[in-house]
């Protein structure tokens, strides 16, 4: 690509119409597909929702390129067996809190792994031939995708880095996302991920309604991830646009692959507002009580993938962030509780206030419906004693995607990865009956 990390660009809004373009009057203007486009570009549109989706909702783009991807060979099926859709790939279990401990990103002499390679399925639910559910994913990659992009015509990608940061050329520009950063990659929009050594995080693959910011209601018209501070790529493309690029494709819970003499990122200028963004979680405008009780954790959610039923998520992604603990008489940490939701949660870095040990960074953990959850017993004595004073927490980022489907482990997250622990109920074996009449 034409930029370079030092001089990357960027948009900022969220849903916004934006227009930009590598090379002044590669844009068209007044029409999406004039006769002949300027410069001599192909105009190719990009959707993300149907045409006669409401206008609020309509999601599309238009880019102008040197050839259309249409131009590619046929496709074949391409092996990669740790990466797993719908709940029919999951595994039964008992209704049982489960937790991963961190899973070492291997060297590359030892198991050389891109991105795509290392994408290791943990949980699943729902159906990506029905537009349904979710499911939670690990990469674990020590190089860079090499001449080599990846389409997912099933799901939206979110990619929370946890060790490492992330270069992420699209068919748009290009993303540059470290840990405490996001990514949303839309559906069907080519990319391709480059690493600077040994990267470790968490997909969440979205195959329901796109993922949009919550409504605010009582909060008013400022909080939680404000539209401004998500960044979107200024246009960019490839200089080198002769060499064999291999494109992988997520179709039908499948992978497939096809190559192409040409690269896939020669889109010189591009407007609409389908596009892929980033966003800084260090921006995230807490909302919390400053009289009593905990807040539900809704009140931290960063997006939000809408189902069917109002007010029940598809999926949301949810994030606790450094803030102040300020209530009173109140036990601050979360609360005891079974919940509808189902709950995969990672930790990015830091301590996470429920569970001062067992859960470290890099770690996982799987809540899933009913199945009651809450504050270990080391962490429930401290809180239960703690002075009450304003206190805030630190140095931590954790994070969930919580679904009203339930979710499903898979066969390598309970049996093949190692990491699963054993013992994670036993954080809970000391909370004694206190009771006294």
């Amino acid at each position: 690509m034409n930029t370079t990390t030092a001089d990357l660009r960027y948009q900022r809004g969220f849903g916004n119409q934006f227009a930009t373009e590598a090379v002044p009057g590669a844009l068209p203007q007044g029409r999406n597909s004039p006769q002949v486009a300027p410069m001599k570009l192909y105009p190719e549109l990009v959707s993300g929702s149907a045409f006669t989706a409401p206008r609020h909702q309509n999601q599309r783009s238009w880019l102008y390129r040197r050839q259309p991807a249409v131009v590619t060979g046929g496709y074949a099926p391409f092996e990669q067996r740790y990466w797993k859709s719908g709940a029919a790939s999951g595994v039964d279990i008992a209704p049982d809190p489960l937790r991963w401990h961190p899973v070492p990103v291997p060297g590359e002499a030892e198991q050389p792994l891109d991105f795509v390679e290392g994408l290791r399925t943990v949980v699943v639910n729902g159906d990506p031939e029905a537009q349904t559910g979710a499911s939670a994913l690990l990469y674990l990659a020590n190089r860079s995708m090499q001449r080599r992009a990846l389409v997912n015509a099933d799901a939206e990608m979110l990619l929370v880095p946890q060790q490492g940061a992330l270069r992420i050329t699209t068919e748009m520009g290009v993303l540059a996302v470290r840990p405490g950063e996001i990514a949303l990659l839309p559906r069907g929009v080519a990319f391709s991920v480059a690493v600077d050594g040994p990267s470790r995080g968490y997909v969440c693959e979205n195959f329901g309604a796109p993922f949009r910011l919550p409504e605010l209601g009582p909060i008013g018209s400022n909080g939680l991830a404000n539209p401004r501070d998500f960044l979107a790529p200024v246009a960019a493309f490839d200089d080198v646009q002769a060499a064999e690029w291999q494109i992988l494709r997520r179709f039908g819970g499948r992978l497939w692959r096809t190559t192409q003499p040409r690269t896939p990122f020669d889109v010189v200028a591009w407007h609409g507002n389908l596009t892929p963004l980033k966003y800084d979680t260090a921006d995230f405008m807490v909302i919390g009580s400053i009289s009593f009780d905990h807040p539900d954790p809704s009140i931290f959610t960063v997006l939000t993938s809408p189902s069917d039923t109002p007010g029940t998520a598809n999926c949301d992604f949810v994030i606790f962030p450094p803030r102040w603990m300020v209530a009173e008489d109140t036990f601050r940490p979360p609360w005891y509780h079974r919940n509808l939701m189902s709950e995969f949660m990672g930790l990015v870095h830091g301590q996470y206030d429920a569970k001062p040990e067992g859960f470290r960074p890099g770690g996982m953990s799987l809540h899933d419906c009913m199945v009651p959850h809450g504050p270990d017993a080391e962490a429930f004595e401290r809180a239960s004693t703690a002075p009450l004073a304003p206190h805030k927490l630190e140095n931590t980022l954790a994070f969930m995607f919580e679904s009203r489907w339930r979710f499903k482990p898979t066969a390598w997250a309970m049996h093949e990865c190692g990491a699963l622990d054993t013992d994670y109920t036993r954080c809970w074996a000391a909370l004694e009956d206190r009771f006294r009449a």
